[in-house]
């Protein structure tokens, strides 16, 4: 007997602009979700500022069964201060705690986001859990892999067993980006320089980057995202067509792709 196929991820856009909240999207986070076990699970791939309100449009908060920050930049991790004052009051009652993956750090960091005491801060609320190699979340396996940025941050490539997606979170150019890219069926790489401005080094990628890496590690799809409100998105664009001649297109909020 045949064994059924794997059902498809389902990545949607709550907010995609880079560096902090635009007049168009909130800053990033990504739900994903898949059907499995008789369930829908579902993850958000950080949570940046202004993203919380959004999320509310695509899911219940309440039905999130694992927070990943990339890193702890605001526009990344933010609205995991909100998240947490609609677990620990919704009237029906404190929520179960829910696993937080990210750097070492990211319990005492949130904590005084809040202005709460480092103990217990979040921690009734959120399970906090350092990166370390891959995880399981549900059909999800996740293996996140540091990048070039000022924090320590991480790249995170997340398969179901019949797709995999592949988020660059933030990053300077870097070699390890073209493996975690490896044969991904969807890029999804920040795009927040553009070629030929005066640039700090290990911070950002432009459109270039991100098809030069699509290209050498043959995504069969890129979509470009945290592009900052002062940059025209259609210069990302135009400079990552010119070095990937497969499927690309701009991130935006709500829209919805099936790995």
């Amino acid at each position: 007997m045949t064994a059924p196929a794997t059902a498809p991820m389902r990545l949607t856009v709550v907010g995609c602009s880079g560096s902090y909240p635009g007049p168009d999207s909130p800053a990033s986070c990504y739900l994903l979700e898949q059907e499995h076990d008789g369930r829908t699970w579902r993850i958000l791939l950080d949570l940046g500022n202004g993203a919380l309100g959004a999320l509310h449009r695509h899911a219940d908060p309440l039905a999130i069964d694992a927070v990943l920050l990339s890193h702890l930049h605001a526009d990344h991790c933010l609205d995991l201060c909100g998240y947490y004052v609609l677990r620990k009051y919704h009237p029906t009652g404190p929520q179960p705690r829910i696993p937080v993956w990210g750097p070492e750090g990211t319990a005492d960091r949130m904590a005084r986001a809040y202005d709460l005491p480092t103990d217990p801060g979040m921690t009734m609320e959120f399970d906090f859990l350092v990166w370390d190699g891959p995880v399981r979340i549900g059909p999800f396996t996740v293996a996140p892999v540091p990048v070039a940025h000022p924090v320590a941050a991480y790249g995170l490539r997340i398969s179901n067993g019949g797709g995999t997606l592949v988020y660059t979170g933030d990053t300077g150019p870097t070699p390890v980006l073209d493996d975690l890219a490896r044969d991904a069926d969807l890029l999804l790489a920040e795009a927040s320089f553009r070629t030929g401005d005066p640039v700090p080094p290990d911070l950002h990628l432009t459109g270039t980057d991100c098809g030069g890496v699509a290209t050498r590690a043959g995504v069969r799809r890129l979509v470009l995202t945290h592009i900052p409100p002062w940059h025209d998105p259609q210069d990302a664009l135009a400079e990552a067509r010119a070095a990937y001649d497969g499927p690309i297109e701009l991130a935006r909020p709500g829209a919805v792709y099936e790995i």
